[in-house]
């Protein structure tokens, strides 16, 4: 239950601080994603989703309907791709949006309408400035950053011989 017990902790306080006016969960569906079909091994050494964490999706979602928050997803798409786009499209109807989430790759999202905010750091508030003091790069050179970078979770492997730091002086 501890997965479904901190995501309604956290949906709750979410609610309470942020009092957003539209709210969203998206999810990642089942099967390949354009990603996959673009690089083959994409996400390829990943290991499954512990099987404790599986059983508990169905009771975050149940949570998400008590609370009346939609749950989203788009089959071929990850979750992220339906985030960013939702973002955008608000900051095109002059809505603020707020991103909650660790995964840095949503970091190259932040502009002066679009915020992250990380639950695992005590809901730090990512702005633009703030992208820079932890990633080096403006937000909307974290792609380039990673891809040079490589991201062993996503099983990209990066250009070889250029590290984190090399990455960030380029």
């Amino acid at each position: 239950t501890n997965a479904v017990y901190g995501f309604t902790s956290m949906l709750r306080k979410l609610i309470e601080e942020q009092k957003p006016d539209y709210i969203g969960v998206a999810f990642d569906l089942e099967g390949p994603t354009v990603r996959h079909e673009k690089f083959a091994s994409y996400k390829a050494t990943r290991k499954p989703m512990p099987e404790d964490l599986v059983l508990q999706v169905p009771y975050i979602r149940r949570v998400c309907d008590v609370f009346r928050v939609p749950v989203i997803g788009y089959q071929g798409y990850e979750a992220d791709d339906v985030i960013g786009t939702l973002a955008k499209q608000a900051v095109a109807r002059g809505i603020t949006a707020m991103v909650v989430t660790s995964d840095k790759d949503m970091l190259q999202l932040v502009s002066e309408r679009v915020f992250v905010i990380d639950p695992m750091k005590e809901n730090l508030v990512y702005d633009p400035e703030k992208v820079v003091e932890k990633m080096g790069v403006r937000p909307e050179q974290v792609p380039d950053l990673l891809g040079l970078w490589g991201d062993s979770v996503d099983n990209i492997p990066g250009v070889p011989g250029i590290g984190e730091k090399g990455a960030k002086e380029l």
